[in-house]
């Protein structure tokens, strides 16, 4: 049972359609008891870091969610921002993150990039996957995805990173520690390369 948490962000229905396309169980939590069945978990997310942490930790599920994954080790994977709060703290805001995995989340400096270029980062880009992963299974070497952030995931342990992409600078978009999973991209609007990533979550 793939379990989509609802906490007022994200596209859920284009994760309920791409799950039933793919004939995978799939129901959208409400309530911290609509988890109790799950089996993995889909954590989305689109704007603001602080805004995105007020809602979870509003929406009464917070605290069950913590407990899946933390002590049950449930499978989790958070989607654009999702994976943002999935880190102890963000440029963005001033709130604490989940903490599920050690990293900050930074602000893209600008001022640095090499060529000329704007924020947001937004639109389809080639990514760099870790070489046999379980999440980029049967996916051609080199996936493309939508991307929609100003912001990027710094781990601070380099295994933490399992994918990375480019925008003025090499950033990590994608990152795996145990049951843990995010990315930064949206699989929801990335067509085949979406549709096979998160066929590759249900078969984790």
């Amino acid at each position: 049972m793939i379990v989509i948490i609802n906490y007022g962000l994200g596209n859920l229905n284009a994760f309920v359609n791409i799950f039933k396309q793919l004939d995978i169980t799939v129901k959208i939590a409400n309530h911290a008891s609509d988890l109790e069945n799950a089996t993995k978990i889909v954590l989305p997310g689109v704007g603001a870091f602080d805004h995105a942490m007020t809602k979870l930790n509003e929406s009464g599920m917070r605290e069950t969610l913590d407990y899946l994954v933390l002590n049950k080790k449930l499978p989790v994977i958070g989607i654009c921002v999702g994976m943002q709060i999935l880190a102890k703290s963000s440029d963005e805001g001033i709130l604490p993150g989940l903490g599920y995995i050690d990293g900050v989340v930074r602000k893209f400096d600008t001022s640095h990039f090499k060529q000329k270029t704007r924020l947001p980062h937004m639109g389809w880009n080639d990514i760099e996957p870790q070489p046999g992963h379980s999440l980029f299974k049967d996916l051609e070497k080199v996936p493309l995805y939508y991307f929609l952030h100003s912001y990027y995931f710094e781990c601070n342990k380099v295994e933490d990173a399992i994918a990375t992409a480019n925008y003025g600078t090499k950033f990590v978009c994608a990152v795996n520690k145990d049951n843990i999973y995010g990315v930064q991209f949206h699989p929801e609007k990335s067509h085949h390369y979406g549709v096979q990533l998160l066929k590759n979550f249900a078969d984790l």
